[in-house]
């Protein structure tokens, strides 16, 4: 967690322009900002949210729960666009 949380702050905006979704349209992240931050951090798990519908006991199903479960806490502005886009 410490690695996404540093690479979000070295960032500048023109160089991240695309890679994060603004809050008003659920906030997150972009497949390119994904894409940019497994090209930088090799071997990294990191994967793009679930939102569409999903099959009851999918591995999709399982990381919206867990997800879900995690982000219960958040009351900022972003996380709960965050948890809207994942439809928690």
């Amino acid at each position: 967690m410490y690695k996404f949380k540093a690479y979000i702050t070295e960032l500048s905006t023109a160089k991240a322009a695309g890679n994060f979704i603004a809050t008003d349209k659920g906030a997150g992240m972009t497949a390119k900002g994904v894409k940019a931050y497994r090209a930088k951090n090799p071997g990294s798990k990191l994967k793009t949210a679930v939102t569409g519908k999903v099959k009851a006991g999918s591995k999709a199903a399982g990381r919206r729960k867990s997800f879900c479960a995690r982000s219960k806490g958040w009351t900022g502005e972003r996380g709960k666009a965050a948890r809207r886009r994942w439809k928690c």
